[in-house]
């Protein structure tokens, strides 16, 4: 090999290894670099930050260092995020818990919200990734809220039943020990009769207000005649108002139709007329009006009783509330009639309302939505 030969592969010798001396030179620097920098912030996928900005249900997402990285919309309106951490500490903790152990946990809470009502949830908490946990929160109140009326309803119920069905065992007892006095047994049989009319009363109503609650009156609408619903209701209590000597008068406006569930306004008018009926003075008249707009009926049942005290007009609908527990033995009222009043009013998109002075009397006005046939609403939009 001659001189040049040589100094020429010695020169790409050297450049090779020049380049070589750089290149490890700029990658021991990056790496360098690299160790010094700190660790990125954590970022939340983008296909769950997708999921969370259309999520119905309370969603949120946190970093290894208690901060909201993410929320859904709900989760800002349960109150469940202030500021740039979760409101709940019992809720932080459970997701320290869960980033600890990467175990999902479940439980329930009690979110408390400044100026509202706490909210019953239950919490689902999960790890996301590496270093992100997700909670996924329900809002269980409206169903504690159901839970507690109906183990009110219920213990109301055990109590009301407990009543006439005590007053017939005794009565029967009586009846038993005085069977040689004639006068006795029938003077007993009287009043078991009535408990066992008051007793069948209750439990008809209950029925009646169960399957209000359990059914859609409107899952299947029909034109429902008021002057048949009207006409009906006062024949339910003729037999009551005549051993009263009480006149019901009807009058107002004929001809309305709304649309709904017959039986269940005819139920909600025989109460409101029963309930005039029983509290009454003997020779007084209940008066039974209709009136009518564009767009709602008004039925309103007017009586001369004893009228309602002012800070009782409130609780009248309540289930088994009595104004006078007394009177409402006497005339076997159940405490139901107006809940079932209160509750056909809602679910046929109406309202009712009650104006009364104690010892002049009360009106009871049931406010419904308007049926009109397809010609007369053409006639009407003319």
């Amino acid at each position: 090999m001659d001189a040049t030969t040589q100094a020429f592969l010695a020169a790409i010798i050297g450049a090779v290894v020049a380049g070589g001396a750089v290149l490890a030179w700029h990658v021991s620097d990056r790496q360098q670099h690299a160790a010094s920098a700190p660790s990125e912030e954590p970022q939340v996928p983008a296909g769950v930050a997708t999921v969370l900005s259309v999520l119905r249900s309370s969603a949120v997402v946190v970093d290894d260092s208690d901060t909201v990285l993410k929320a859904s919309a709900p989760a800002y309106a349960m109150g469940l995020v202030r500021g740039p951490t979760l409101a709940s500490s019992e809720l932080a903790t459970l997701v320290q818990q869960v980033r600890r152990d990467g175990q999902i946990r479940e439980t329930e809470l009690v979110i408390a919200r400044p100026g509202g009502p706490s909210r019953h949830v239950t919490a689902r908490v999960a790890p996301l990734g590496a270093r992100l946990v997700l909670a996924l929160v329900e809002d269980r109140t409206r169903e504690r809220r159901v839970e507690a009326v109906r183990r009110d309803f219920v213990a109301n119920v055990s109590h009301e039943l407990k009543t006439p069905v005590g007053a017939i065992r005794l009565l029967s007892e009586a009846v038993h020990d005085a069977a040689g006095d004639p006068e006795a047994v029938k003077r007993f049989s009287a009043r078991m009769l009535t408990e066992s009319e008051r007793l069948a009363r209750l439990v008809q109503q209950i029925i009646e207000l169960s399957r209000l609650q359990g059914d859609d009156p409107l899952e299947a609408p029909l034109p429902v005649s008021i002057d048949d619903v009207i006409r009906t209701a006062v024949d339910t209590s003729a037999i009551d108002a005549a051993a009263k000597q009480i006149e019901v008068v009807v009058g107002g406006v004929h001809d309305l139709t709304i649309l709904g569930n017959n039986e269940q306004v005819t139920a909600a008018v025989a109460n409101l007329v029963a309930n005039a009926v029983s509290y009454s003075e003997g020779g007084s008249t209940v008066l039974v009006s209709t009136k009518a707009d564009e767009h709602t009926i008004s039925i309103s049942v007017v009586d001369q009783g004893i009228g309602i005290p002012t800070e009782e007009i409130d609780r009248i609908f309540e289930r088994f509330y009595r104004v006078d527990p007394a009177r409402h033995r006497s005339t076997g009222g159940t405490g139901l009639g107006l809940s079932i009043v209160k509750h056909v009013a809602a679910t046929h998109g109406g309202e009712v309302d009650v104006w009364s002075v104690e010892g002049q009397g009360s009106t009871f006005t049931l406010t419904l939505p308007r049926y009109l046939p397809t010609r007369e609403s053409q006639e009407a939009r003319r």
